[in-house]
């Protein structure tokens, strides 16, 4: 069975001042449909690098990253794009919502910008909300939510456009424990009944243990 998301012989440059910044170091790497992957690592290890690229937000100075087989280098602008809003969503430690828009809204936006449009949309926005648990916070902003709860409209954003990807960049870095738990408890039951993949960056050993199938272990821009 081929892997549905692959790095091959990924290397990153930098290029800072006079200096080259090696970020990622001929890494390859590849993540089963169905899989819950953790990427650990000390702080400049490479693992945010590597997520950018498997989401398509950066490209590798050498090497490849494969999506259901497909290689993304030949991706035109338009096509990378809609791998961002259709294959893969991604999740960030700082929930990056729009401050001035509801919940609903926030998640409505990532619908109207894949062309959902009105009533369907509202609907489609209150059902992933409903799913994450938010069902009596549709109309409240970023501002009147608790971090566990802003990080689960911002999951609900994510997988507003069914991606078969979801990457997670320190999901829980702003949460307390038990609502770092809740949360992975969330997407480890919608890897269980949906079929999604999740790979999530954390620094958290415990959580990775805990929730994760598999480990991966980085220092220094390589797989270890």
């Amino acid at each position: 069975m081929p892997a549905i998301l692959a790095a091959q012989s990924v290397s990153k440059i930098y290029q800072m001042g006079t200096n080259n910044v090696m970020a990622l170091n001929d890494v390859s790497m590849s993540v089963m449909e169905g899989e819950f992957v953790a990427i650990q690592g000390t702080s400049g290890s490479g693992k945010s690098t590597l997520l950018n690229m498997l989401g398509g937000l950066d490209h590798p100075t050498q090497g490849e990253v494969f999506f259901a087989s497909q290689p993304l280098s030949p991706f035109t602008k338009r096509e990378m794009a809609r791998y961002r809003r259709f294959s893969v969503g991604m999740i960030f430690q700082n929930f990056n919502l729009i401050p001035t828009m509801s919940a609903e809204e926030n998640v409505g936006l990532a619908l109207a910008f894949a062309g959902l449009r009105g009533q369907q949309r509202r609907e489609r926005a209150a059902n992933l909300l409903d799913r994450v648990g938010l069902r009596d916070r549709l109309e409240h902003r970023p501002s009147e939510l608790s971090g566990g709860e802003q990080q689960r409209v911002a999951i609900a954003r994510a997988l507003a456009n069914s991606p078969k990807v979801l990457l997670a960049d320190e999901p829980t870095g702003n949460l307390d424990s038990i609502r770092a738990h809740e949360l992975l408890g969330l997407l480890r039951e919608m890897v269980r009944h949906d079929g999604l993949t999740i790979l999530m960056v954390t620094h958290d050993h415990e959580l990775a243990n805990q929730f994760a199938n598999r480990i991966i272990l980085m220092k220094d821009g390589r797989v270890v």
